[in-house]
């Protein structure tokens, strides 16, 4: 079996909510301090390299990463809202369109839900009960000549002890000029299962017990999920063809709260490709 570094960032923890405008900036402060650590380390030289000759594709077009924010305080209760894709997504224009109408929808009902609450607890002294924050974060995966694999880092809180993490994978088809979702580009959930199953429970194991002391992957509260439950990713190291996959597991779906999310990284074997649907093979190469 194998499994490697993660090529997505280490995503942070849901932050618990503590009544002051500084919780989503705490989110966004652990999103920064986890890009810089992967900068620093935690991803391979050709994944560097790559990521920086996407950023300069982009810069040379004029596009321009976009990081939107909308907040408000009332009655004692804030709302806190954030949206943000890199330069890569500004030049598909229109990917950058796609994006823009899930922002303002996702705003729209942030409004909605609060204006309900705020009127439902009008007078109460509970910050908790009139609270709510959302971000988004899109970032680059890969970019190839064909397609663009972007990950979002999603925190949302919506009243209760602490907010929740949640990811989603994206793939840009620009001769298509549509979104795949990564795993709509192999034949079934039960060949990627089939596929990727065995490697992922394995990597899973040995992160719990590095992370948690103990092998804890038996202990019947949570077994291994099935890949269908998991964020998947579509990754590149030769940036030629996708060869990696990137699996996550949000918090509460393979360990508690506490333990935050898990991350796996396992190379494209021949397994891998042939679950991918005839359309997309020339899309992929096996991976190391």
């Amino acid at each position: 079996m194998m499994h490697g570094a993660m090529f997505h960032m280490k995503h942070p923890q849901g932050q618990v909510w503590q009544g002051s405008s500084g919780g989503l900036a705490r989110a966004g402060a652990g999103l920064a301090l986890a890009i810089g650590l992967l900068g620093a380390g935690c991803s391979s030289p050709e994944d560097m390299a790559g990521a920086t000759a996407s950023a300069e594709a982009a810069a040379s077009t004029g596009s321009e990463a976009v990081a939107f924010a909308d907040n408000a305080e009332k009655d004692g209760g804030k709302r806190e809202f954030a949206y943000a894709w890199p330069a890569e997504v500004s030049a598909i224009p229109a990917l950058a369109e796609s994006l823009a109408a899930e922002r303002d929808t996702a705003l729209a009902g942030q409004k909605s839900d609060w204006d309900t609450a705020l009127a439902e607890f009008a007078g109460e002294d509970c910050a908790g009960c009139k609270s709510l924050s959302y971000s988004k974060e899109w970032q680059v995966v890969a970019d190839l000549p064909r397609y663009l694999s972007l990950s979002a880092d999603i925190y949302l809180y919506t009243g209760g002890a602490h907010g929740n993490s949640d990811f989603e994978g994206l793939v840009w088809d620009r001769e298509a000029g549509a979104a795949i979702a990564p795993e709509a580009m192999f034949t079934s959930q039960a060949a990627l299962q089939d596929a990727l199953g065995e490697a992922w429970c394995y990597a899973l194991k040995i992160e719990k017990k590095t992370r948690l002391g103990a092998d804890f992957s038996d202990d019947g509260f949570f077994p291994c999920p099935p890949v269908s439950d998991l964020t998947l990713l579509a990754g590149s190291a030769g940036k030629a063809a996708f060869d990696r996959i990137g699996l996550i597991a949000a918090p509460y779906v393979a360990g508690s709260y506490a333990e935050g999310p898990y991350e796996v990284t396992l190379p494209v074997t021949q397994a891998v490709l042939d679950a991918v649907k005839p359309e997309y093979k020339a899309a992929f190469a096996p991976g190391k």
